[in-house]
């Protein structure tokens, strides 16, 4: 029986409730626990924490998590929202004892107001800076102690000063197939979706190891079923929701097909740098280094090598191409 729920309310249903339903990345979740555990033995905040790692892989789930484990309120901006030191201000003055202040993105944080976060994590003080030339002030503003977890995709371009600030620093990787399994199990009984051993299988290989890849597949195999009065999930409906999605069983997706082919028939297969393919592929840089090749990477379809970037022979093979290059 498929149950109707709204798609803006599903992110908030999926999320775990507890350490024991967040599934996968073993490693940080027991290296967190003990700084978490140890900062309400004291009675303290715990230390400030930053999540780095690809899109989708949960980020934002153990910032939750986190709050939900020091029973603490959990404030949310992003990188990108802050455009002036006014916004940062407003927050951290805001900001009562023991609570959670998130920030996504925040390797896109503006240079001054990370200026402003330095004292902030540091002596828990709020510089602030009222007028310009010889008639400037300057106040310093007390903050409560609170803990600031950080989240971003490129923790490289996180400046050296804020990420040497942050008292736990965690790479979250790419889940292994039995974790992505287990998560599409738990979020088809949460979502009260019938599905078959095959089905999960199918959708977890093509999920790219990533938990928000495997919910969004497992919804529109829900939508399939729905349109086509189909009472459970079963194998054939999750290879034809694929079909649809034009998702092959490796989870690649038209711009990673598209990305394979430029480098195989413009370059020869490589060595290419990325500036010329952003170019040829009409794609900003960061889209290339920070969508397309992390998974191609992991998948040994692509080398990024000192001379630029490499089409590797699992990738010919894959997309049933002979590999005439001589690949490094």
């Amino acid at each position: 029986m498929f149950v109707k729920q709204h798609d803006d309310s599903l992110d908030s249903l999926l999320r775990p409730a507890n350490w024991d339903e967040y599934i996968g990345q073993e490693k940080i979740k027991k290296h967190l626990k003990i700084i978490l555990d140890a900062a309400k033995k004291r009675k303290e905040p715990s230390d400030h924490l930053l999540f780095y790692g690809q899109a989708g892989l949960g980020k934002t789930t153990l910032a939750h998590m986190v709050a939900k484990e020091m029973n603490a309120n959990l404030k949310v901006t992003s990188g990108p929202a802050m455009e002036k030191m006014a916004d940062l201000a407003s927050i951290l003055s805001n900001l009562e004892r023991g609570d959670i202040f998130f920030i996504d993105e925040a390797h896109r944080l503006n240079r001054m107001i990370e200026e402003v976060l330095y004292p902030a994590m540091e002596s828990r003080k709020l510089h602030i800076i009222i007028g310009k030339g010889p008639t400037t002030k300057t106040f310093s503003v007390d903050l409560p102690p609170f803990t600031l977890v950080a989240a971003t995709t490129r923790a490289d371009l996180l400046s050296a000063p804020l990420r040497s600030r942050f008292g736990g620093i965690f790479q979250l990787d790419y889940y292994e197939q039995k974790d992505i399994e287990n998560i599409i199990k738990r979020s088809a009984k949460l979502l009260k979706l019938a599905i078959e051993s095959e089905a999960v299988s199918i959708l977890a290989k093509a999920s790219r190891a990533t938990p928000r890849v495997a919910n969004r597949l497992l919804k529109r195999c829900r939508d399939f079923c729905e349109v086509n009065n189909l009472k459970k999930i079963d194998g054939d409906a999750a290879g034809k929701t694929l079909e649809v999605l034009e998702i092959d069983d490796m989870g690649l997706e038209p711009h990673d097909k598209r990305f394979l082919r430029i480098v195989i028939e413009k370059f020869n297969g490589g060595p290419v740098g990325v500036n010329t393919l952003a170019a040829a592929l009409n794609e900003d840089r960061r889209v290339l280094e920070d969508i397309y090749e992390p998974y191609l990477m992991k998948l040994g379809f692509l080398n990024r090598t000192s001379a630029g970037r490499v089409i590797t022979p699992a990738a010919y093979e894959h997309l049933g191409l002979k590999n005439e290059a001589k690949l490094l």
